[in-house]
């Protein structure tokens, strides 16, 4: 009998997230569950928004909160009939603090650097650990066996310093953590058939520049006069769902024969970051 694969996408409620569900589910063999912090409000949007797609279900659960994960481990288990093909761990906090100024600057105000630095790390590092930790005993008994990590290029040691990018020092350090860990799970995990990678979407429209202020804004355009620089063809940041396509792609095509396991890679599958 044909077994429909099954997602877990967390933070699904809106952005990248909703994105995932949003295409992920287009296919009716997919079984898709996001998990998000409130379970009513996303089930009225996909009802508002998505309202044929009966292999959409939704869970509960914040993804700092441990015992919440277990929980929600065991309705995706009751859902899927006990296995897992891929968990999108999508959700994340990006810090409003570190956006436009450099560490140095950051530095002045020594208490919040560290409160926004703890949680950059205990939302993006931490919590995903626990996720994936929880998640592995249904992965193992999935058919695909893949667990993928939404990373980004701000975490790259190369580019960095290529470009002198001075902001979001904070969120990057967090995402390199993650793609750490990502890559630690690999070794442990890849024996088993199970792929573990990290990638990056791109520079997405999201809208967190929205409320920026000209000064603000002048720091912006220096960095993306860097980033033009890097990639003549950049045009600046893409809608969600170009980047979630992108993403999708190489997720599916990559494995852990063709050496993909641990990886951190561009929505492009290598290491072109725009």
């Amino acid at each position: 009998m044909f077994k429909m694969p099954s997602y877990v996408i967390t933070g699904a409620s809106r952005g990248l997230g909703w994105e995932f569900l949003r295409q992920i589910s287009s296919d009716s063999n997919n079984t898709v569950i996001g998990l998000v912090r409130r379970k009513s409000a996303t089930e009225e949007k996909v009802k508002g928004e998505l309202p044929d797609r009966t292999n959409i279900h939704i869970v509960e659960a914040d993804i700092t909160d441990y015992a919440a994960l277990k929980n929600a481990a065991v309705e995706v288990a009751t859902i899927t009939g006990g296995g897992l093909d891929y968990l999108i761990a999508n959700a994340g906090v990006v810090s409003h603090f570190d956006a436009y100024d450099p560490i140095g600057v950051l530095g002045h105000q020594p208490e919040t650097l560290e409160e926004e630095l703890t949680e950059c790390f205990k939302v993006n590092v931490v919590s995903n650990i626990h996720l994936f930790n929880l998640f592995m005993p249904l992965i193992l008994k999935g058919g695909i066996k893949k667990v993928i990590a939404i990373s980004s290029g701000q975490a790259s040691l190369d580019i960095i310093p290529k470009l002198g990018i001075e902001v979001a020092a904070l969120y990057s350090i967090s995402k390199a953590g993650l793609n750490t860990a990502v890559a630690k799970f690999s070794a442990q995990y890849a024996k088993e058939g199970v792929l573990f990678m990290s990638i990056c979407p791109g520079m997405v429209e999201t809208g967190h520049f929205v409320d920026a202020t000209e000064e603000q804004m002048q720091g912006l355009r220096a960095m993306l006069g860097a980033f033009f620089e890097y990639a003549p063809n950049f045009r600046g940041p893409v809608p969600p769902g170009a980047a979630v396509k992108d993403v999708i792609s190489v997720m599916e095509k990559a494995s852990v024969n063709t050496g993909d396991g641990g990886s951190f890679v561009s929505h492009y599958g290598n290491q072109q970051w725009l």
